[in-house]
């Protein structure tokens, strides 16, 4: 529950922020056109250094100024997708990276309790270690007096839902990794629809009409792709770290059941 209200809260930060970001942008442009209106020209003697001023335009201004040419219907969505995936992703590595133990330091302090303390004082170093492991351990310590057979149980039992936690929220970033291009062919062929309506009503084909429109209406294409290609790279890593522990909870359980075995 306090991981969804922290999931919660950053996802109206980064809202508040667009949105601030975004009127910003909006009374940006409304004062930058009135203000060419009334030195139309300024600006038509002086047309070369103006060039040379958008050609240096930072990467930040040219994000923004094709975010506001796309639309704020569907690039306000896939914007909206890749905030939600970038909080679930980061919550899930902040977790996976709290859930990594020193596998080898566990095993030699649980093996030095069980032979100086017994099971008792083998429990209390789990029950002082953070991560799936030690959870896995202890669930395994605390059946050790009903034999083998039921530490290898318990452990299997307890590993598929420590599993599943490490696994928790990777289909809704695995969702948005599909949406956010999906968002953005459909934001693509509305665009093209609305192209063509110009067309339509202007009677002409006219080449920079066509162009314009089409120019706009891939946009959000682009944009969904991007936000696809940033998404997956986390999911990818966050697959590759839970892999990690996976095979570490695997290796360290088969360490410990030797250790039981060889301490019974």
């Amino acid at each position: 529950m306090k991981n969804k209200f922290k999931f919660i809260g950053l996802t109206i930060f980064f809202s508040i922020l667009i949105l601030a970001n975004n009127k910003y942008i909006f009374a940006q442009e409304n004062d930058s056109a009135d203000q060419q209106i009334t030195n139309e020209e300024t600006t038509i003697s002086n047309d070369v250094p103006l060039v040379e001023e958008e050609d240096n335009a930072s990467f930040h201004q040219i994000i923004k100024q094709k975010f506001i040419e796309g639309g704020p219907g569907f690039m306000g969505i896939v914007l909206l997708c890749l905030i939600l995936g970038l909080a679930l992703a980061i919550e899930r590595i902040i977790y996976l990276n709290l859930s990594t133990t020193d596998t080898d330091k566990l095993l030699s302090d649980v093996e030095g309790a069980l032979q100086s303390g017994g099971v008792d004082a083998a429990k209390e170093v789990c029950r002082n270690t953070k991560g799936p492991v030690a959870s896995i351990f202890y669930q395994g310590l605390d059946r050790s007096s009903e034999g083998i057979d039921m530490v290898e149980k318990s452990i299997v039992a307890y590993g598929s839902v420590q599993m599943g936690r490490l696994e928790k929220g990777l289909s809704w970033i695995s969702l948005f990794i599909a949406l956010a291009p999906m968002l953005g062919f459909m934001g693509t062929v509305i665009g093209m629809i609305g192209a063509f309506d110009a067309i339509e009503a202007a009677g002409d084909i006219s080449p920079s009409l066509v162009a314009g429109g089409i120019k706009v209406a891939l946009l959000t294409t682009v944009f969904g792709l991007i936000v696809a290609i940033i998404l997956q790279t986390f999911y990818n890593y966050i697959l590759s770290k839970v892999d990690s522990i996976v095979n570490s909870m695997e290796d360290a359980s088969i360490s410990l059941i030797d250790i039981l075995v060889k301490n019974k």
